[in-house]
């Protein structure tokens, strides 16, 4: 079935840039010119992917993305940002962009993102349903891998898109060390030098999370020198 994307970006060349190579990787495009036009389009339609620009006419990509982060359908989202909005960056992951390109942007590499993102997604999916167990119990962790939840002693974690998917791939394969590469590689869909500080950034907010000292994690453990692993529990720690 062919794939479709939504690019929200009021630069009307870089859209057309984006749609055009695109549409040369078969996908089935749809553009945006301004934020309320983006987010009526994305509430309407299925798509697979939606490129989104953070500074919109109308309606801005944060306030886009918190919208579709309240629904229940999931649909990953790549942010376009410029090199001075880094706090933005930061408060785009937090409220569930899959992932973010600055600009100026080399089109190969936006391009490379979205391949990522695509099989990555498709992977997962394939991966939920395949799935003997609804759920993983690590310890007092509970991921409810179908409602994409996460409850620690009884509470619920608020947790990220993003979060989620390396949280669940780390309670996927206990005891095994990753490296930041390969964590990219397997959670991201790419492993590009200089972006291993997205890997740190995300465990660090994971442990704030569901440790009850982050200082001293039980879950999410560091193996120094090579990377991270996810602690085993014994039944009996469970």
């Amino acid at each position: 079935m062919e794939e479709s994307i939504l690019v929200i970006e009021d630069n009307r060349e870089l859209a057309q840039l984006l749609e055009l190579h695109l549409k040369d990787l078969s996908f089935k495009v749809d553009v945006a010119f301004d934020g309320i036009t983006g987010i009526t389009r994305a509430e309407a339609n299925v798509y697979d992917l939606i490129i989104l620009d953070l500074m919109l006419p109308g309606l801005d990509g944060l306030e886009i993305c918190k919208r579709l982060r309240s629904r229940s359908s999931y649909v990953p989202i790549l942010m376009l940002t410029s090199k001075s909005s880094e706090m933005d960056r930061v408060i785009g992951l937090e409220l569930g962009a899959d992932d973010y390109v600055t600009k100026p942007f080399s089109i190969m590499e936006l391009m490379a993102r979205v391949k990522a993102i695509i099989r990555r997604v498709d992977k997962m999916r394939n991966t939920e349903i395949e799935a003997a167990a609804e759920s993983i119990r690590a310890g007092d962790m509970i991921i409810d891998i179908e409602k994409r939840t996460v409850t620690v002693d009884g509470n619920p974690v608020d947790i990220t898109t993003k979060e989620f998917d390396l949280l669940l791939y780390f309670a996927q394969h206990p005891g095994r060390v990753f490296t930041r590469s390969q964590l990219l590689d397997h959670v991201w869909g790419y492993s590009h030098e200089g972006y291993e500080h997205t890997v740190n950034s995300h465990i660090n907010r994971l442990r704030a999370k569901i440790e009850d000292n982050p200082a001293q994690p039980r879950y999410i453990l560091t193996v120094w020198g090579v990377g991270y692993k996810f602690a085993e529990f014994r039944s009996d720690d469970e």
